[in-house]
């Protein structure tokens, strides 16, 4: 014969039967499993962050790593003949030195390896430097002068706006005329690469492109990076 099902209060009283079913349903041991969530998570919290052009610009500068161009002048406005160092001379850039936060691109004029473009990112857009160098390796006197981008540009046009630190030196150096540089680099894939200078309050226009179509023979480390 089966015992009465019995159950214990609090206070060590028995109870049995229907009451002590009862209240033994209603115990803390009893208690329904919490309701499993199987919301799937906000693609947004895991997305990263949308490219800006001036990073497709410098993914686009970074894929010519190792690389080098011929050149010719495209426009130089106004002409000064008996003032012109790029006259008759071979104009080679080489994409030399590259990371995730710099691209350094000596450019060449016939013998002349004084000259490096440097494109370094920043936390507010992107930075264009000239690096010149005396024969011997040293600093030329005008040296890492340019400017920072002022807007977003695209992935194939950035504009550099004069700096102040240029500007300054500039000054001291009596080349006030290039107090207002603006400095641009085009790349259309595949295609060509542009440098370009220009100033706000004249009519003064220089741009050499690059034939990206047809890659050259590396040219010799620039003066002081030998």
């Amino acid at each position: 014969m089966n015992k009465p099902f019995t159950f214990r209060t609090a206070s060590g009283a028995l109870l049995a039967g229907p009451l002590a079913l009862a209240l033994a349903a209603c115990s803390p041991d009893s208690a329904p499993a919490p309701a499993a969530t199987d919301a799937a998570p906000d693609p947004a919290a895991t997305e990263a962050p949308a490219a800006t052009a001036q990073d497709a610009f410098f993914d686009n500068l970074a894929a010519l790593c190792g690389n080098a161009y011929a050149g010719e002048v495209e426009v130089d406005r106004p002409e000064s003949p008996g003032n012109n160092a790029f006259a008759g001379q071979e104009l080679v850039m080489h994409v030399r030195e590259c990371s995730d936060e710099e691209i350094r691109i000596p450019f060449h004029v016939g013998e002349d390896r004084s000259r490096t473009w440097i494109v370094t990112r920043t936390d507010e857009g992107l930075r264009l430097k000239h690096d010149h160098r005396l024969e011997d390796g040293t600093d030329d006197p005008v040296t890492m002068y340019g400017g920072d981008t002022a807007s977003e540009g695209t992935a194939n046009r950035q504009e550099f706006p004069v700096d102040a630190f240029s500007q300054e030196m500039f000054t001291r150096e009596g080349m006030q005329v290039s107090n207002t540089n603006v400095w641009a680099i085009e790349i259309e894939p595949g295609e060509h690469y542009t440098y370009e200078l220009g100033r706000t309050d004249q009519d003064r226009l220089f741009r050499v492109r690059f034939d990206l179509t047809n890659p050259i023979e590396a040219p010799p480390a620039p003066w002081g990076h030998e």
